[in-house]
């Protein structure tokens, strides 16, 4: 699903995975105007999460500013609080089909949004 999240996002946001720490530890994904991370898409074991197996799998990051909506999200499977990252304020997605596309989109839109800079916040 990594390519598919990839694909969506360049062409609604034309925004691209960036590598800063090499292509196996994660890509950034970022606004173009203010550069700030929307998401980020990683392979970790599932032992971080607290699952059982001892292989990897992708997930992604990504910002929740609204605290009630995130603690209703965390009730749902494949949906946890952030791996390496602030917990208050993002949340870790499973890309392996435990969450269905469609809702993957829909949590990044919402995470662009949320990371979006002030002067296109006031617009929408």
């Amino acid at each position: 699903m990594r390519e598919k999240i990839f694909a969506y996002i360049e062409k609604k946001y034309k925004a691209t995975p960036e590598y800063p720490w090499g292509e196996d530890d994660g890509a950034v994904l970022r606004h173009g105007d203010n550069r700030k991370w929307f998401a980020l898409v990683m392979n970790i074991g599932r032992v971080k999460l607290g699952l059982a197996g001892e292989d990897r799998v992708d997930v992604i990051n990504l910002k929740i500013d609204d605290m009630v909506f995130k603690d209703a999200l965390m009730q749902d499977r494949g949906i946890f609080p952030a791996y390496h990252m602030n917990k208050e304020h993002w949340i870790t997605v499973l890309l392996d089909g435990t969450v269905e596309e469609a809702k993957v989109c829909g949590l990044i839109d919402l995470s662009f949004a949320a990371t979006a800079s002030k002067k296109k916040k006031t617009k929408t």
